[in-house]
């Protein structure tokens, strides 16, 4: 079966002796690998400042934190994206507002933004589902309008660009996955982009107990809540080391999306999403809808092809359903949506396959 998605790792002869060199040099914790992995990402993105933590999740967490985002306010997000978008919102304390998405993109609709932000509205959580950069303009003329940070999850996204520049550059707050079958993988682990340079030092102290690494441990003095989100030298080597064939990985999922966009445009029940014009998406996922999902998923499955919609939508789960909202958007197309496989495993042997078996219909 050819899988929805698939963990990369490099060669064995390149990735085990950089890990031999970290596992036994005396120093697994966080270090000098963290350090260079840091500064590698940055010169990735281009932009901001890079803190490495040990998942997605609690960079979500501390942009949240950052943001000032406490217990009881709101953060306006949205339900097509993985848990852990909205279960960090949880976290903080605070409630969760969905706004509606837009149909032709699956991302969430500035215009819904619009409608749900109240004085209770602390921050905006946006995604780049499957891969496909949100509306970046309107969103930012947003936040500057109601004066609302913007944590943009780019989890899905890494190597995508809006207006010429990557993703993690447009936002105060960015938050990259690093996950085992994310575009790069650390195993577990992920990156918090910061704009601004204090609040990439308060960030420090938040990943690390509220203590500063700076200073001897005798030296401290706790002011805040911190908690043990850092990243250590294993997963950092890890990270380097793929690093250095990422653009070869992201383009590969790029080459293959762009296939499906020509190839799969036209055909009976298929409906494809369009893209902001100022987007280019790294297609972690190739997203389309289809009439009867259904049979479209059993007819891939019978020929060896993985299809599925993959997640849940959040507001299908009590906890993360606070307040029992109509997305009427949503509601059609999560009805129709379904995802293929599109990564760097996927061969134009099987990608042509694909397109064959969706074109003799379902």
């Amino acid at each position: 079966m050819v899988p929805l998605v698939k963990t990369n790792l490099p060669p064995r002869e390149i990735l085990l002796p950089e890990l031999e060199k970290v596992l036994y040099s005396g120093y697994v914790a966080q270090g000098e690998q963290v350090d260079l992995f840091e500064k590698r990402f940055e010169e990735y993105i281009g932009s901001n400042y890079s803190l490495s933590v040990n998942s997605g999740t609690a960079a979500l967490h501390i942009a949240l934190i950052l943001a000032g985002v406490k217990k009881d306010d709101e953060v306006i997000s949205t339900a097509l994206t993985a848990e852990p978008t909205n279960v960090s919102i949880k976290m903080s304390g605070a409630k969760i507002r969905y706004a509606d998405i837009d149909a032709n993109t699956g991302s969430i609709c500035p215009n819904s933004i619009v409608q749900n932000i109240n004085e209770r509205t602390k921050a905006i959580m946006i995604v780049d589902y499957a891969g496909i950069p949100v509306n970046v303009s309107s969103i930012q003329t947003i936040s500057k309008e109601y004066n609302l940070p913007v944590i943009h999850d780019a989890a899905h996204s890494l190597g995508s660009t809006f207006n010429g520049k990557k993703v993690g550059s447009h936002f105060p707050y960015s938050v990259f996955s690093f996950q085992a079958i994310k575009h790069l993988t650390t195993i577990d682990g992920g990156i918090l982009q910061i704009e601004s340079q204090v609040e990439y030092e308060r960030a420090k102290l938040i990943r690390w107990f509220g203590i500063d690494k700076k200073k001897t441990r005798l030296e401290n003095n706790i002011c805040e809540q911190g908690f043990k989100y850092h990243m250590n030298n294993v997963n950092a080597v890890i990270g380097l080391v793929q690093l250095a064939q990422i653009d070869m990985i992201v383009n590969a999922h790029i080459e293959n999306g762009k296939y499906f966009d020509v190839e799969l445009n036209g055909i009976t029940g298929v409906e494809l999403l369009k893209y902001y014009v100022e987007s280019k998406p790294s297609y972690w996922l190739y997203t389309l809808k289809v009439d009867n999902r259904d049979g479209f998923i059993s007819k891939l499955a019978e020929n060896g092809i993985m299809a599925s919609e993959l997640h849940k939508r959040n507001d299908y789960h009590d906890y993360l359903n606070d307040f029992a909202q109509v997305l009427p958007e949503l509601d059609k197309f999560y009805k129709r949506m379904v995802h293929i496989p599109c990564g760097w495993w996927v061969s134009h042997e099987i990608r042509e396959k694909i397109v064959s078996l969706i074109k003799e219909g379902w």
